[in-house]
């Protein structure tokens, strides 16, 4: 009888396994492609297809969203070329002029293709230079199987990225409160310069952002030749998801998707308590500075998921960090990476950041950091 109770007791525990290790697979996804990813660590939950290339549609203006942040001056003006106001599904006209925030507003929330053109040209002269500088930043992000040859995601055959890349991009993008603005807002009113006091509100094409408790994001995407695309993001209880389908059915179908994704995410994912920067922050030796320690943080705090009621302890946080580093370093500089690991994967590395800057002299500290820097 004992041998019994504990034989029953195993076969019930092998069936909650089962069942939580299925849980992502009892789900009908209509799109081509699709993946859902915790936005923090970049863990994928849920894949069907991920990394088969595909057209991305305008789902690739994140990326020129991302340059016109980092690279752009987003208060700076400039001109409409007629190229750009050649371009298909476009409000803008040759000639106006827009200061740059409301030119990417007017992409993002609209889905302006000549406004992303207007962008591109401003920032690196041609199109075609711009889309060099995406495939770099594509790279530089871990987005490997994409090649851009736009700024739009207009149709070309060798146009393409993946459900994971997009994923990846768009993980990226969340991390900046700027982009964060751009794609969380339902709709605003875009102004010209001139022509002068012309204004038009404009609607985020993105409705679940209406729809969808708790969505933060993020851009959607359509052609013939794509099908329904998109980046949805949203946020529950400390935890944000990031879902997105490529080659969906319809435009009726890429919500309904995503919509499917993030439910079942949010019924298998929750926060572990967070990490506060404080917490994760480790202080390096300065050698030969006019201070011999400085303090280093995380960008951001750290709320580890846990799916199907995981422990924490399946994490592993590693710091890749020197023990010494030379004077002349500035306040924000990267000084090494915080490395977030699960299963022995590395999934994420948050850049750890000097909390001042140390110019060079002599400590007491400085001359120790030298004597270890030998050995180190």
């Amino acid at each position: 009888m004992h041998f019994q109770r504990i034989l029953s007791l195993c076969v019930l525990v092998l069936l909650l396994l089962t069942a939580r290790a299925g849980a992502a697979e009892n789900i009908q996804i209509t799109a081509a492609s699709a993946i859902l990813i915790e936005a923090s660590t970049g863990r994928v939950l849920y894949e069907k297809a991920a990394d088969v290339p595909r057209f991305p549609a305008s789902t690739t203006k994140m990326m020129t969203c991302v340059l016109a942040i980092e690279e752009g001056d987003l208060s700076s003006i400039l001109t409409v070329s007629r190229t750009a106001a050649e371009t298909e599904d476009t409000e803008v006209g040759a000639g106006d002029r827009f200061v740059l925030a409301e030119l990417v507003a007017e992409m993002m929330l609209r889905s302006d293709n000549g406004a992303s053109v207007a962008i591109a040209e401003d920032l690196a002269g041609s199109v075609g230079s711009f889309a060099a500088h995406m495939n770099e930043k594509a790279k530089a992000i871990g987005a490997k199987d994409t090649h851009f040859l736009n700024p739009n995601g207009l149709p070309d055959p060798a146009h393409v990225s993946t459900a994971h890349d997009i994923a990846r991009i768009a993980a990226y993008g969340m991390k900046n409160p700027k982009f964060r603005s751009f794609v969380g807002t339902k709709e605003r009113e875009i102004t010209w310069v001139t022509p002068e006091k012309k204004r038009a509100r404009m609607a985020n094409t993105n409705r679940l952002l209406s729809t969808y408790e708790g969505a933060t994001g993020i851009k959607t995407g359509y052609t013939n030749a794509a099908g329904g695309c998109l980046a949805a993001s949203a946020r529950r209880g400390g935890v944000e998801l990031i879902a997105v389908v490529l080659g969906a059915a319809d435009e009726e179908a890429r919500f309904s998707d995503a919509a499917k994704l993030l439910d079942m995410g949010f019924r298998r994912v929750k926060a572990a308590p967070a990490y506060t920067k404080t917490d994760l922050a480790r202080r390096v030796w300065v050698k030969g500075g006019k201070e011999g320690r400085l303090a280093v943080y995380p960008t951001e705090d750290l709320r580890l998921p846990l799916v199907d009621g995981e422990a924490e302890e399946n994490y592993r946080l590693t710091y890749d960090l020197p023990r010494v580093i030379a004077a002349g370093v500035k306040e924000g500089d990267r000084v090494g990476d915080l490395v977030v690991s699960h299963g022995g994967k590395e999934l994420t590395r948050i850049p750890l950041l000097a909390e001042k800057s140390v110019g060079r002299g002599l400590s007491i500290e400085g001359l120790w950091a030298y004597v270890l820097g030998l050995f180190a």
